[in-house]
């Protein structure tokens, strides 16, 4: 994981929606999941865990949002990367902005990757800069199963969304209507990510928002150059701070991921257990410091 990742197991596709072109990584057979990078870009770190879930049984779609795809960046150049984004017109990273305009299209990716792939519908899961940017996404009716890893916007406002109002009411109501439910990570000790933003999430989704906090123990300490100067405090649950071996809460946060896809997903989903959607209910964590709370 300390070396760039050629990305050769992935198809390049240069994707335009709505005017506007992007490069998305495309890999495996079966419903879309798309996969949306943390900073400072698509690391080998990003690049497994979308492996992860395209060896479980899915295509994975990872677009390119910001920094050099593959790369293992330095401290120097993820830091050029972070400033670049926070700046940019597509993300929006401070309070009062409101969601990030490059959800729409984002939302238009999910809607193409479903007509391509078929299925109930499409996954989505974002992670630290883009981590709320999945739940915007519910708006688009494809999807179907939205995951937040540690959601860290706004930068300046820890008990914030970084969602509109309108927006997180019209979630709150197609969750309620169609019986499903979003699912979210975070490690205790994250200062990009703290207790006080999932409880606003809580707030604004009630029941729907089901929330897993990691012990800062099960944190991996050998990270990238970026993380190792910028990022002190355990924060990216699926990449660079997980712990690839059995008994790990972070590969238990994985797993229950994995099998959250696989139940929304899969053939017959909407049929299950004679609902119209699927329901609602919590996910049991396989491990037990893996706590449900905000």
């Amino acid at each position: 994981m300390h070396a760039d990742d050629p990305l050769e197991d992935f198809d390049a596709r240069h994707v335009t929606l709505n005017g506007v072109a992007k490069k998305v990584y495309v890999s495996g057979a079966g419903p879309a999941v798309i996969v949306m990078t943390e900073m400072p870009g698509i690391s080998p770190h990003v690049a497994r865990f979308s492996r992860w879930v395209r060896d479980a049984g899915f295509t994975v779609y990872m677009p390119s949002l910001f920094g050099r795809d593959g790369a293992v960046a330095s401290a120097e150049e993820g830091a050029a990367v972070y400033r670049k984004a926070c700046v940019s017109a597509e993300f929006r990273a401070f309070a009062g902005g409101g969601s990030s305009p490059v959800t729409i299209w984002l939302r238009a990716l999910a809607k193409l990757a479903h007509a391509d792939c078929g299925g109930p519908g499409v996954g989505a899961i974002g992670m630290c800069f883009t981590g709320n940017f999945a739940l915007t996404m519910m708006l688009e009716p494809a999807v179907l199963a939205a995951v937040l890893a540690q959601p860290s916007l706004p930068l300046d406002a820890p008990a914030d969304t970084g969602i509109d109002d309108d927006t997180l009411l019209t979630v709150r109501q197609r969750l309620e209507r169609d019986e499903l439910t979003v699912m979210a990570y975070r490690f205790e000790g994250d200062q990009y990510c703290k207790a006080q933003r999932f409880a606003a999430f809580s707030q604004a989704l009630g029941d729907r928002f089901i929330s897993r906090v990691l012990p800062d123990s099960a944190a991996n300490p050998d990270t990238a150059p970026f993380f190792q100067r910028y990022v002190s405090c355990p924060h990216s649950v699926l990449t660079a701070h997980l712990i690839d071996e059995a008994g790990q809460p972070t590969l238990a946060a994985r797993d229950e991921i994995i099998a959250f896809f696989t139940l929304r997903l899969s053939a017959g989903a909407l049929e299950r257990e004679g609902l119209p959607a699927l329901a609602g209910k919590p996910m049991t964590a396989s491990e037990p410091t893996m706590k449900s709370r905000p």
